[in-house]
């Protein structure tokens, strides 16, 4: 099959890749569309040693389901998290921590910058009719998202604070909208605020967010700028949630955290059956995000596109 090959920083498309065979509780699925983020873009850079197809979101048709055929030609997202299902962690329904896990298209497991990719059943959602292949894609980045709001209650009148107005700032930034709270997304680049504030987002720049004002500060830049800006944005007894992958070390002055009785949390992959509702009810409108669509033969130009200052989504046409 076609697809995209990463080897040691190098990205190159080839057309003698292995179609996958799903082994037992898993199933094949034909890629229609995926989307370029920044872990992917990370991991070109070298984070986590990878070698082999990248790419983790993605839409598809379930082409064979050994274990379900009912799942047969159904149109589906995915959770990229494989889990062995059968460990401590899992059976604490911590599966997205499986010490055993492999994860699609960063750990251990091919992903959906290619013709085909495998999943286990258990992992894949059925998409509703009324949501497109440009719509569904974003299922997994809204999905993590949401996981915000999973850890952290946010309601009317919490002052909270976005840092980064990228790819996952701007999908974090539209779903917190949602609670009513007093949310200001703070960012440097004016191509991509401009879009926020075009749908009646607050936006600011980093340097005009006053100290200690937020309850909720979300980091989305992954890098040592961002983190020094909501540190300096987010009040004592404040919370800050890390939901970008940082690569590279990051000086945190610990002491300061203590005084001020700061609480970090770590934010990941989060729950697909609110993120697909939101986009089928229209509630979340994705499709400005799409900055451009490459054909899958030209996936290593879609990198390139992606990489640019001020991009949002570029999506792979792998149909």
């Amino acid at each position: 099959m076609r697809g995209l090959w990463l080897d040691g920083g190098a990205l190159k498309t080839r057309v003698d890749l292995d179609t996958p065979v799903p082994p037992a509780g898993e199933a094949l699925v034909r890629v229609v569309k995926a989307g370029v983020c920044n872990t992917d873009l990370e991991m070109v850079r070298g984070y986590f040693a990878f070698r082999g197809t990248p790419g983790h979101e993605f839409v598809g048709v379930v082409e064979e389901a050994p274990g379900d055929p009912a799942l047969r030609g159904k149109r589906v997202v995915g959770e990229i998290n494989a889990a062995c299902r059968t460990c401590a962690t899992c059976r604490a329904r911590r599966v997205t921590h499986c010490p055993n896990r492999t994860v699609l298209g960063i750990l251990e497991r091919n992903g959906a910058h290619a013709q085909y990719l495998t999943l286990p059943a258990i992992n894949l959602h059925e998409v509703p009719a009324a949501v497109p292949d440009d719509v569904a894609v974003f299922a997994e980045p809204l999905a993590a998202a949401l996981e915000v709001r999973e850890q952290v209650a946010v309601g009317p009148g919490d002052r909270v604070v976005v840092v980064g107005s990228g790819k996952l700032g701007t999908l974090v930034a539209l779903s917190l909208a949602l609670t009513g709270c007093d949310l200001v997304v703070a960012g440097r680049n004016p191509t991509t605020l401009a879009p926020l504030a075009a749908r009646g987002l607050r936006t600011a720049a980093p340097d005009a967010l006053p100290a200690a004002g937020a309850d909720v500060v979300v980091e989305c830049t992954g890098n040592a700028d961002g983190f020094a800006i909501a540190r300096h944005a987010v009040r004592p007894r404040g919370t800050i949630v890390l939901k970008s992958t940082y690569h590279g070390g990051l000086t945190l002055d610990v002491a300061m955290v203590v005084v001020d009785e700061v609480t970090l949390v770590g934010s990941r992959c989060g729950p697909f059956a609110p993120a697909l509702d939101l986009l089928a009810r229209g509630k979340i409108d994705v499709a400005p995000l799409i900055a451009a669509r490459y054909p899958l033969e030209d996936a290593a130009r879609a990198y390139e596109h992606a990489a640019r200052p001020g991009t949002l989504k570029v999506l792979i046409d792998a149909a």
